[in-house]
């Protein structure tokens, strides 16, 4: 096994020399070369890139729903891939220390607020009782507790969006990762739930990373990664990053 590379002591997300590749030969599709990057607690990082540039792939990797071809990766203290997967059980994985919102909100249409983020807890061996009462303490700290007994029809498009996020938080995941999580929205209500991902990742003190193509949101992130053909060509600190390294550069008193 190579050799686990000194890192900070609080990143939630490490990743080494991590590549994808699909195919063989002529047919081979490089779809991540060569990442390196670190995602600390209580940061929110955004992921962009023309089509095909590999945001995806790279959440899915991290996510532990694709296997790397190759590099070395950590979550939240853990090593689970060095050449190889070094977790057995990716599900309970997945279900403990990641937490996944989607561009659509996948609700289940036949529960309601309270019930689907019951269900990933109740999964998790929790009893039913507890459940729900943290899930709608969850739906409370989103500001959407008031929709607890409503069905996803009968929610708006940010109302369910909440819902996905609170279904995201249930048990307590230091890693969140966001595919197009505005992408249904108008502008108002994308920023009010980055403004939500943003809170989350101060919190929960979790590493939270969206892939988005839209700019009006960029502005949002600590830190804006840019992906060009599998690889990371570009990273822009803004926010509250941008604000710590200006205030790190200034001079003594």
């Amino acid at each position: 096994m190579a050799d686990a590379p000194q890192t900070d002591p609080r990143p939630r997300v490490e990743l080494r020399g991590i590549s994808k590749h699909f195919g063989e030969g002529e047919r081979r599709v490089d779809a991540l070369a060569g990442i390196d990057l670190t995602v600390r607690a209580g940061e929110m990082i955004g992921l962009r890139g023309p089509s095909g540039s590999g945001k995806s792939t790279l959440l899915n990797v991290v996510g532990c729903v694709s296997e790397p071809s190759a590099g070395w990766m950590r979550l939240d203290g853990d090593v689970v891939y060095d050449a190889r997967w070094l977790r057995h059980d990716l599900r309970r994985l997945r279900l403990m220390k990641i937490g996944f919102i989607f561009q659509t909100h996948n609700l289940l249409p036949f529960l309601n607020a309270t019930e689907n983020v019951a269900e990933a807890m109740e999964l998790a061996g929790m009893s039913s009782r507890q459940a729900r009462t943290r899930a709608d303490g969850l739906l409370d700290y989103l500001e959407v507790g008031h929709r607890r007994h409503a069905y996803p029809g009968e929610m708006s498009g940010g109302e369910a969006q909440r819902v996905a996020i609170a279904r995201a938080l249930a048990n307590g995941p230091r890693i969140i990762l966001a595919d197009e999580p505005t992408a249904p929205l108008d502008s108002a209500r994308a920023h009010v739930v980055l403004d939500l991902l943003g809170r989350i990742a101060r919190d929960h003190e979790a590493a939270v990373l969206v892939v988005t193509h839209d700019e009006s949101i960029f502005q949002r992130f600590d830190r804006l990664i840019s992906l060009r053909d599998g690889r990371l060509v570009a990273t822009e600190e803004i926010g509250r990053a941008a604000g710590l390294a200006a205030e790190a550069s200034l001079p003594t008193p």
